[in-house]
């Protein structure tokens, strides 16, 4: 079995992005390979939920967080509050990754670090995708341009993997347009 890190945009999808990740986590799923990523909004939300549904006891799903799932938690009610995300949006990674961890506790990985701030949270943002690199045999990077993001967290671990030799699969989204 080999461990395929899947990373991408989670600021906006679209259908098509959606449909992509899943038919990517599918396919991984059916070949009996796990999934890693990095529990953040959009890509990784939805290449998390497809993964469950093909490996529901989440024996070959790792996702790692920059920091615990409480500290977290308090980050994502901040940034609603601060208009960036929505509260189902909020509510919705929360409860998946809390029942990920219910489901399997060795699947969340957290930093036992709670020094996640808002000044700090690229560095961890960033630890947390060399941490990702450092446990996959291979990435697929969903690469989603928006007018807000060009994508640099998905970059920063293309990047990465590359300089670690890991194969890497880019996918290109312009929602700028």
């Amino acid at each position: 079995m080999k461990w395929v890190g899947i990373s991408g945009g989670w600021r906006r999808i679209n259908q098509k992005i959606e449909n992509d990740v899943r038919q990517t986590v599918l396919s991984v799923t059916k070949s009996g390979d796990g999934i890693i990523s990095g529990g953040a909004l959009n890509v990784d939300y939805i290449a998390l939920d497809e993964a469950l549904k093909y490996d529901p006891e989440a024996k070959r799903i790792k996702i790692f967080l920059p920091t615990t799932l409480d500290k977290f938690t308090e980050h994502y009610y901040k940034h609603v509050q601060l208009g960036n995300i929505t509260m189902e949006q909020a509510k919705n990674l929360i409860n998946q990754l809390s029942k990920l961890k219910k489901i399997n506790p060795l699947a969340l990985i957290e930093n036992p670090d709670t020094n996640f701030t808002e000044e700090n949270k690229l560095v961890r943002y960033y630890e947390r995708n060399s941490e990702i690199v450092r446990a996959i045999d291979e990435l697929i990077a969903f690469r989603v341009i928006t007018p807000e993001s060009q994508s640099l967290g998905t970059m920063d671990i293309v990047e990465k993997a590359k300089l670690k030799g890991i194969p890497v699969d880019l996918r290109l989204y312009d929602l700028s347009i």
